[in-house]
């Protein structure tokens, strides 16, 4: 079954579920700026639009459709998004 969630005042929504293997979850976000916090290792692939990013090591970069990156468990990111995204 999914499971839909909603943060930052429904600016950035997710709806998650669980595959074969491990969970997977497909998220949009508005414009704007946003701290997420993991408990597990992640892989984030930008669908479309573009996301600038900060992961707590202080590396930066910027993903655009098509990149991914991949953030540490345990730890957090900040992304910073200018066009809607997903």
């Amino acid at each position: 079954m999914f499971k839909t969630n909603e943060y930052f005042d429904g600016k950035v929504k997710s709806i998650a579920f669980q595959t074969e293997t491990l969970p997977a979850t497909i998220g949009v976000m508005a414009p704007g700026e946003y701290v997420f916090n993991t408990a597990d290792q992640e892989q984030v692939t930008v669908i479309s639009g573009a996301l600038t990013i900060r992961l707590a090591d202080g590396k930066t970069g910027q993903f655009c459709a098509g990149r991914s990156f991949k953030v540490p468990e345990n730890s957090s990111f900040d992304v910073s998004v200018e066009v809607e995204s997903s």
